[in-house]
């Protein structure tokens, strides 16, 4: 110990510690890993030593002093991609090329139902229907219903005439009756042969309103056939009568007459018709129909069903002169 430390009574020289630098005016050290000088006191309170973790602990792989370091997937300072980069960056395109070609075809697959479903709307809807009136839309209704239970019984008649005719010994006299039956029903259709059955009779008289037209009559006519009528005649006041088949044509005539197949019938006009009363009546009834119409204009249309029926006018069949048979 120095004669100076005995005088001043310093003792002991303290230790050197660690000295923080100072910047050119004495001020803190700017830099941002200077160490604080708290932290390098001496008396600063020391924590406890955290103990050393194991590498495979701690997360951080040993270096090996003796290993290499591959250095070819490391992109080069120019920008350019290093051979192990290639790949990766070639399967992200062909995934971003196909992520783009599914989005088209989602979008051409939906296209395409839109479309398929406009045009299905379009086929579906009639704007003719979509016009009607209601009362027009049940007498339609009201007509396909009737067509359908005519063809069911056309259906069950056929099943039982097939049965016949493949029925062995009676498949002859089956054949016969069958032939015999059509030849009847093709008679009474054409308007060549008398009938009789259950149907109706209506009368149509214009009373002090207008006279009845040709038009209204016709209706009337058609809204029969399409209620399943078999066989009709119309006959006048002065009882001309004239049998309705599908070629009858009507005319307005002169002072509220009516020309039916040529022939002049006078007012009121009464239909007779075969076929089932109910169906008939209730097709003749709707609203806005024959009735319904005739009555508008301040006539009158009466209807009454009958047990039994007869068509006695028969029309005479067209004389061919070109067409012949064929056997």
């Amino acid at each position: 110990m120095s004669d100076e430390q005995t005088e001043t009574g310093t003792g002991w020289p303290q230790p050197a510690g660690p000295v923080r630098p100072g910047g050119p005016a004495g001020e803190p050290d700017p830099r941002p890993d200077a160490p604080d000088p708290d932290e390098l006191s001496p008396l600063a309170p020391q924590g406890p030593a955290e103990p050393e973790q194991p590498a495979e602990e701690s997360g951080t792989a040993p270096v090996d002093e003796g290993a290499t370091v591959d250095l070819s997937g490391v992109s080069r300072s120019d920008g350019s991609a290093g051979p192990a980069e290639e790949p990766a960056r070639s399967l992200a395109l062909g995934r971003f090329r196909w992520s783009t070609a599914g989005v088209m075809i989602v979008a051409l697959l939906a296209l395409l139902g839109f479309t398929l479903v406009v045009q299905l709307k379009t086929t579906s809807t009639d704007p003719t229907l979509g016009a009607t009136r209601q009362e027009d839309l049940v007498r339609i209704l009201s007509d396909l219903d009737a067509r359908e239970n005519r063809l069911q019984q056309d259906i069950r008649a056929l099943e039982d005439s097939q049965r016949q005719l493949r029925s062995g010994e009676q498949g002859r006299q089956a054949a016969l009756d069958e032939a015999t039956r059509r030849a009847d029903q093709l008679g009474i259709l054409a308007g060549t042969l008398p009938a009789r059955g259950p149907g109706l009779t209506v009368r149509f008289d214009a009373g002090g309103g207008e006279p009845i037209s040709a038009d209204k009559v016709l209706d009337a006519v058609q809204e029969l056939r399409g209620a399943g009528a078999e066989a009709m005649q119309i006959s006048g006041s002065d009882q001309a009568t004239v049998r309705i088949i599908a070629s009858t044509f009507f005319l307005d005539g002169e002072n509220g007459s009516l020309v039916v197949e040529g022939r002049r019938l006078a007012a009121p006009y009464t239909i007779t018709v075969i076929g089932d009363p109910a169906t008939m009546r209730t097709a003749l009834n709707i609203p806005g129909g024959v009735v319904a119409s005739v009555q508008r204009d301040g006539g009158n249309v009466t209807v009454e069903e009958r047990g039994v029926v007869e068509i006695s006018a028969l029309h005479a069949p067209i004389k061919l002169e070109h067409a012949r048979p064929v056997s």
